[in-house]
């Protein structure tokens, strides 16, 4: 079976039209001339059927026609550079961040469109999404000349975009990175030597030109990340009337992956004949050796790491909607107490139902997360009060781990369940289950592994703003409890777990902060992952019961007849299903940490060998 496009747009309704308080940001200057709630309906559904009949099948052709290695350059998949050059040229990929256009979409707005991309075909969605993450780079902190020289044909599907971080030596310790820049007689532009991997969309047939945004180390800057600086690095070389010569960039090898197939990864060597350059972005190195590359760099990256959320809710919410058809469609087995009874479909069984509602009300809380984080940052860009622009600034990076790293380490456990319902099927290339859970497996680890996630979520953001950006959001919960948890007797069980949670998850909290005070913070490493795990089902929690108050009141005025009731209905058991099944993992991270237990520091590497 080829894979199938599924996506389901009535959540993403609920979200921007009943949820979120949407006005607030189409009421922006940038946006009140352009939309209103009533456009989401048709919005969604313009967005919905172009992936569904241009980008959708692209999945099958990038599995199909892997990228392949040719006289050193990449040959893609055979639709991808036409769908790319329409996705990009009719304003629904980078153009649309563009500052200098008018109409274009709140990112609140645009995160449903992305999910919907990467649900179609979750290994195309790099080349617009790594274009338009340079692009942004580049119109945030590049010069004029910058600007004008890569920005219209990187908005326009001409060129595309890439980040080039990673090297042989260098991966998630950015700081060990050695290629160098060397400053020529040409302000602002330097020669480039050294090498990267695991370059994503790094090269192809896709596009005439492809923007690499480097890092390297200047003579005389710092070692460590703190004297890298960042460097517009084109494959082609822009010259003053336009035309491209070779750049001394070349790809030297192409990954073989598990996942996303159809979208290349290379490697890519820099300068191998002294002519590779590339234009500093900002300023070269201080008198201290201190630069800016990193600063630069986190823009995207914190971008991506948002993105590779959102790119697995979406992927594993298309397979829950493919698995779902596929339980109703199965006839097997009988009812449990009616052993003798008629053959019934298999979403009738109780475990089927519990794999099901586990996928819904998991992609429903993490869709939550990510399309919050994406109202804050819409707002931080665009509030005309600085102290509000801030404040929301400060939120979405308190959710930015979060985001990143708890649907991306949900994604494999969710469809591994999927997989499980299709029995044997499951365990065959036949179905889409194997192919999407392949897909989303690298979204744990791109920009910053998991890890990286709960040390950044522990030792940043719980202290952002000397504690009270996180500490409000926690109180913020604490304040939804006293006021909604007895407006409806359904959930009153529900608040309660979340009251429990809460006061579990600041136990966590001292308990950590404890360990600083007593020399012991070495211990955080062995539980950050389960305390951003926990992170995110608090906050999952908090906002599904949220969506939950709403809905239920919504139902008090409907009976089964009505043609929403199933929808609010589910969502009130994905509330209740999550604070009841998922949320008491909170205090049991909570019980664990208060132990203090030290098995994992006491292990010496010896004890894995045997």
């Amino acid at each position: 079976m080829s894979a199938k496009f599924s996506y389901k747009t009535r959540d993403a309704r609920f979200i921007l039209k009943e949820w979120l308080p949407i006005d607030q940001i189409f009421a922006y200057e940038k946006y009140r001339d352009y939309y209103h709630v009533e456009d989401i309906d048709n919005l969604l559904e313009q967005m919905r059927k172009i992936t569904a009949n241009i980008v959708a099948p692209t999945n099958d052709d990038g599995e199909e026609h892997h990228p392949r290695l040719e006289n050193g350059r990449v040959v893609g998949p055979p639709s991808w550079s036409k769908v790319f050059k329409y996705y990009q040229e009719n304003g629904w990929g980078t153009s649309n961040f563009d500052e200098n256009t008018e109409g274009t979409m709140p990112q609140v707005v645009y995160c449903f469109l992305a999910e919907m991309i990467c649900a179609a075909s979750p290994a195309f969605v790099y080349y617009p999404a790594l274009t338009t993450g340079a692009a942004k780079v580049i119109q945030h902190f590049g010069s004029d000349k910058l600007k004008s020289t890569f920005l219209p044909d990187m908005m326009n599907g001409n060129w595309q975009g890439c980040m080039c971080i990673t090297e042989p030596a260098a991966g998630t310790d950015v700081g060990d990175s050695i290629t160098k820049a060397y400053p020529t007689e040409e302000d602002g532009i330097y020669r480039i030597k050294g090498s990267k991997i695991f370059i994503s969309a790094g090269d192809g047939d896709h596009a005439d030109n492809f923007i690499y945004l480097t890092l390297a180390r200047a003579e005389g800057a710092k070692l460590g990340t703190k004297g890298l600086s960042l460097f517009v690095v084109p494959r082609f070389w822009v010259n003053p009337d336009g035309s491209l010569e070779p750049n001394d960039v070349a790809t030297t090898g192409i990954e073989q992956k598990i996942g996303i197939r159809g979208c290349p990864t290379v490697t890519l060597s820099y300068g191998d004949n002294d002519g590779c350059r590339g234009y500093v972005v900002g300023e070269g190195p201080d008198a201290e050796g201190n630069a800016q590359g990193m600063m630069q760099m986190f823009e995207m990256m914190n971008g991506k790491r948002i993105e590779s959320g959102l790119t697995s809710t979406g992927i594993t919410a298309n397979e829950y909607w493919n698995v779902a058809e596929y339980c109703q469609d199965r006839i097997q087995g009988r009812p449990f107490n009616d052993p003798r009874g008629e053959r019934i479909p298999i979403i009738e069984h109780t475990d089927i139902k519990r794999t099901l509602l586990l996928n819904k009300a998991t992609t429903e809380a993490c869709r939550a997360l990510v399309s919050t984080a994406y109202f804050y940052l819409d707002m931080s860009e665009l509030d005309p009060d600085p102290e509000r622009r801030k404040w929301a600034s400060n939120r979405a990076a308190c959710l930015t781990p979060i985001c990143k790293a708890y649907p991306s380490d949900e994604a494999w456990t969710l469809m591994c369940e999927s997989i499980q319902a299709y029995g044997g099927y499951g365990f065959t290339e036949e179905y889409p289950a194997a192919r999407a859970v392949r897909d989303s497996k690298i979204n744990s680890i791109y920009e910053g592994t998991n890890y990286v996630q709960s040390m950044d979520l522990i030792g940043r953001k719980w202290m952002l703003a000397k504690g009270s950006s996180f500490n409000e959001m926690l109180t913020e919960i604490e304040t939804s409890i006293s006021q909604e948890s007895g407006l409806h007797a359904s959930l009153k069980d529900s608040f309660d777990k979340l009251e429990r949670a809460l006061k579990a998850y600041r136990e966590i909290q001292m308990t950590v902060a404890g360990w600083a005070k007593e020399g012991h913070f070495d211990r955080v490493p062995a539980y950050s992952r389960r305390i951003l795990t926990a992170s995110g089902q608090l906050f999952g929690a908090y906002y599904l019961l949220q969506q939950a108050v709403i809905v239920c009141n919504q139902l008090e005025n409907m009976d089964e007849t009505h043609y929403d009731y199933y929808f609010y209905y589910g969502k009130v058991l994905s509330a209740r299903f999550y604070s009841h099944n998922i949320l008491p993992n909170v205090w049991a991270v909570a019980e664990t940490l208060q132990e203090k237990d030290d098995c994992i520091l006491e292990a010496p590497p010896q004890i894995f060998f045997f």
